[in-house]
């Protein structure tokens, strides 16, 4: 029996660790100004981006959940682009405080959902 679910076109530098995730894992480093494909859209890298280091497979909104193996691992602590470089500029961990290596004089932001009472 054949596959009749589509695979996005990810550029093979890259991993989808979960198809649910909305980062991706580069699997080299790769350079300012290297066109990428993410999702069948050529991408162009705006900054280095180191091996193991994360990228946005799609925009992602302040506040939002970042999701990786399909479970999120924290929030976007600003608004984040397709191919965006995700680290601990523009990450925040919503489970351990000290993953964002700020000292403790420097609060770590938390985003949490608007009161609707």
């Amino acid at each position: 029996m054949m596959n009749t679910q589509t695979q996005p076109m990810i550029d093979s530098r890259l991993i989808l660790l979960h198809p649910n995730d909305n980062i991706l894992i580069c699997a080299r480093h790769l350079t300012a100004r290297t066109e990428v494909m993410i999702d069948g859209k050529l991408t162009v890298l705006k900054r280095d981006i180191d091996i193991g280091h994360k990228i946005a497979r799609s925009a992602i909104q302040l506040g939002e959940k970042i999701i990786k193996y399909g479970v999120p691992i924290g929030s976007a602590s600003a608004d984040i682009q397709a191919g965006d470089h995700v680290h601990t500029h523009n990450l925040v961990s919503d489970y351990i405080p000290a993953h964002d290596r700020r000292r403790p004089s420097q609060p770590a932001l938390r985003v949490f959902p608007h009161d609707t009472d």
